[in-house]
Formats: structure tokens, sequence, C-alpha cells
């Protein structure tokens, strides 16, 4: 680790910065914000709402948000916002690590906050107070003008005055006490009789933040029939500052923040959105902030309030309120994207929003699964385009009929998963499709849609039924102990890591 700050930056501080609130712990994690803390003079708990309000503090495998940042403290590496290539000039560690090692990462972070800090001509004195540091977190974010720069920093200094509690992908949990924090919002106090606050004149809940002229169209070449549900993979404020930025080619009409609901416009109704390709001309795009391999950022707060967004849309536009108009991104034609992904609960949004969970709806379970090839049709086959655009493999429009897209886009799965690329869906690549995702520990009593995922995988791998209910019972053990004595694993009738990848790999 170096430790030396390169010439012309100013010195780290060496005196702790965590404060009498941090609350601290023997994890890898809390220590990398304890330590970078102190080398910095940030405030301990600073950092770690930064770090939550940009990540959840989940480093998503080290892939990169919509906006290029990394890590939970999304070091951003795009045209217009490069703190990235910042951290590692003040720390002195290569790109590659900063983005793959989150001590790296959040040291990284640590050191732009301080370079802001200094730039903006705070003290020793000043960076003790963590309210004097609001426009050093609003520049921090990245945002292009003073309304989405309020929306980030405020975000911030409002988990630092509710507290927050953090639990990561490894069990580690980060702690942030409340305190009563004065955020001095210098010049961007001023945003509140700007635009900040300013309410939509298409939806009366909504703020309006308009992105960039140039990511979207003006006007509309079809009327509006469809809403199209997105995921960020970003940050509420980070995504619609990136569609203030010229350089993103994409916006969407509306975003929900995940904590309580928040809802902001970007772009009118009456003109065109870029947020799902052949989509654009005849839907609204809500994104809602969050990622969508982590459920834990679709909140009850952004359910109801999306839900009473998509019921206005529809009565204001006639939009039936069924699943073949309430769409997912990943079910409009020509789209290659994945969201809102496995873990966004379609039944209760539609419930919410006063619908029908029909009309949209793709079976998955089935007694069996049997082959299907260029010319079958049917439910089997839709079943076989949905998993297929949920991997990221663009089967297309979800018609039910297996066409050359559909073939092009199992040859494409088969050869991600080292399959024989002949475009049939048989046994092997049905249990393969059926069983991608995440792959949890699973064992006698445990429940949900992973448990799901297994039941329908061993019916594809055993050649027999294995009820798909969700609940691991005895029966489905002993179809797992029958899959792994039949594969040489050992048959402990117990889901980990050996017997979902073998079930992965379509064995």
């Amino acid at each position: 680790m170096v430790t030396g700050a390169p010439a012309g930056v100013a010195a780290p501080d060496r005196a702790v910065a965590a404060g009498p609130s941090a609350e601290s712990s023997a994890g890898p994690l809390a220590r990398a914000f304890e330590r970078s803390a102190a080398e910095y003079g940030v405030p301990r708990d600073l950092l770690v709402a930064v770090a939550h309000g940009e990540s959840r503090l989940d480093d998503h495998g080290g892939r990169p948000s919509q906006a290029n940042g990394y890590g939970v403290m999304h070091l951003a590496s795009n045209p217009d916002h490069r703190t990235l290539e910042r951290a590692a000039a003040l720390t002195g560690l290569s790109p590659a690590r900063l983005r793959e090692d989150t001590a790296a990462n959040v040291r990284g972070g640590a050191a732009v906050l301080r370079a802001l800090a200094d730039e903006r001509g705070l003290d020793a004195a000043d960076r003790r107070d963590a309210g004097a540091w609001y426009e050093a977190v609003a520049a921090y974010g990245g945002a292009e003008d003073d309304a989405a720069a309020r929306l980030y920093a405020d975000a911030v200094y409002d988990f630092l005055g509710q507290g927050l509690t953090a639990r990561t992908r490894s069990g580690e949990t980060l702690r942030v006490a409340p305190r009563a924090v004065e955020p001095d919002r210098g010049r961007l106090e001023r945003a509140a009789g700007d635009d900040f606050g300013v309410e939509s004149t298409d939806y009366a809940p909504a703020l309006w933040v308009p992105a960039d002229a140039s990511n979207y169209t003006v006007g509309r070449t079809s009327a509006i029939t469809h809403v199209v549900v997105h995921v960020t993979q970003g940050s509420y404020a980070g995504s619609i500052s990136w569609y203030q930025n010229p350089s993103s080619d994409v916006s969407a009409h509306y975003t929900i923040r995940s904590s309580d609901g928040q809802v902001t416009q970007s772009v009118r109704e009456k003109d065109t959105a870029w947020h799902a390709r052949s989509g654009n001309p005849y839907s609204v795009g809500i994104e809602h902030e969050g990622y969508v391999s982590d459920p834990a950022w679709f909140t009850d707060a952004m359910y109801r309030s999306s839900a009473a967004l998509t019921r206005h849309l529809a009565d204001r536009y006639g939009i039936p309120k069924d699943r073949a108009h309430i769409v997912g991104h990943v079910e409009v034609p020509g789209n290659d994207h994945t969201d809102p992904g496995p873990y966004w609960d379609w039944s209760y949004y539609m419930q919410l929003v006063g619908g029908s969970n029909s009309g949209g709806e793709v079976r998955l379970t089935f007694p069996a699964y049997t082959s299907v090839s260029t010319g079958s049709t049917g439910d089997l086959v839709r079943a076989a385009q949905h998993l297929l655009n949920q991997q990221g493999h663009g089967a297309g429009t979800v018609d039910g009929i297996f066409g050359s897209g559909t073939a092009t886009a199992v040859k494409s799965f088969q050869t991600a998963r080292g399959l024989t690329a002949d475009g049939v869906v048989g046994r092997r690549t049905w249990t393969a499709l059926l069983t991608a995702g995440t792959a949890p520990v699973l064992q006698q009593g445990s429940t949900g849609a992973a448990v799901e995922r297994l039941q329908r995988g061993l019916t594809a791998a055993l050649g027999r039924t294995v009820d798909a209910d969700g609940v691991f019972g005895p029966g489905t053990a002993t179809a797992v102990r029958e899959y792994q004595t039949g594969r040489g694993l050992t048959a402990d009738g117990i889901v980990g890591s050996g017997t979902w990848g073998a079930l992965q790999a379509g064995r």
C-alpha cells in the first residue's frame, strides 16, 4: 500500500477521523473505512454514508455500473467523470487495483473526497465537522447541475441523520449511529430556488430534473401503449446525473429512489426517452434505483411509489393494467438487458397497480421439459426465450415461436456454458437454463425462489417431475441425492457449490 502523497497533493491527515458516533467491528470492510478515514481526514461515518448511497456496500463482483463506476465507492471512469483516474493519481494505486480490491477502492474514494474538500478550502477544523463536507460530497457524485448535485448530497446526509445498518454479502455488518448534522450547502442552497424541488407538470408528486437534450427525442412517432420497468444498475442521483451527461445516450422518463420512493422526472411524457430501443416510441420508461442481482434495493416504498405512478400512467393513456402492457426491459423486443431481473416481485407490483398479473407472465414450471428447436411453438418455447433473455442471450420477443433469433440465442448460451452449440434446447440445456442464477446453499427446510429453480432443474436433469413448490422437503432431498449419485457427487442431499456447478453446467 502506498502511503505517501504525490507532489502537489495535500498530505493525508494522520489523526483518526471517525468521530464519537462511529461503530467499528473486526471485519475487513470496517477496517478499510476506518483506516481510509484516518489517513485522509474524512469523517468515517460520512465515508460509509457515501458508499452506502452509491452501492449499498456491494462491489457487484467487480462489474461496472451503467455510468462505468466500480466498487463500493463507485469510482467512475467515463468521459465527464473520472474519479477512478483521480483516485489512482492521488493514491499511487493502479486503476485495476482500485476496481478490483475493495480496501483499495475505499481508500481511493477517501482520497478523492479529501481532494475535493481541499479544493473548497476546508481546513482541519472544518474537516472534523461532517456538515462542512456537503459541497465536496455533492461534487463527488459528478452531477452536471445543482439540482442533481443536491439530490445526491442530500441522500448522503439523510443517511447520516437517520443512521444506517448495512450487511454485506460476506455477512459483515457496518453501522452509522443517527446524529444531528447541519449540512452547509454553500452555493447549492440556491438550487432550492431554481430547479430543485420544482414539481413535474406531468406527475405532481415528482421532482423535475431534466435530461440533456442530446439524450432523448422531442415528440413521439407512436401513441403511448406500454410502461417499461427498469433497474438503474447504479444509484438514484447518479442515474439522474447520467441522463444529463451528453455522452451517455440514455435517459428515462422517471426514476424511483429505493429508500423512500421519491420520484424524479427527467423527460416529458410527450417526448421519447432513450431507454428501451425498439420500445422507446410507444412506452414510458420507469427506472428503479438498484442492481438486478441485489433484491435489497427493491423496498416496499419503492414498489408502492412506482405502482402509483404506473397506475396514473395507465389511467391517463388507457394502457391495460396487465403484464402484456406493463413489462420489464427484458421483455421488450430487440433488447439485450435482463432487468428488472428475477428478484422483482411482479405479482405484488401488479397487485399494487390494481391490475392483472396475466398477459405477459411466462410459465416456467412444467411436469417435463421436452426438447424444443427451430420450428417449435408454445409455452416451453416462451419459457426458453424468457430464460435466455434473463441471462443476457437476447432471444428477442417472448412469443413462443422458435425462429432463427431464438436459435442464435440458444447457441450463444450453450457456448457460454460449454455445451454442444446445436441450437436445440434439450435435457442438458434445459438443466443449465432453469438453474442459472445465484447459488445459495440449500438443504431440507430451505424455501424460496432458489429452491424453485433447483426443483425445475432437477425435473429436467432427472427426466421426472419434482414438484416446484419452492419448499425443500423430503421429496426434493431424495431428488437431490439421486442427482448427486448419478453425477458422482457426494450424495448428502445438500445443494452446495459442487451441485449447483454441475446443474448450471447442464450435467
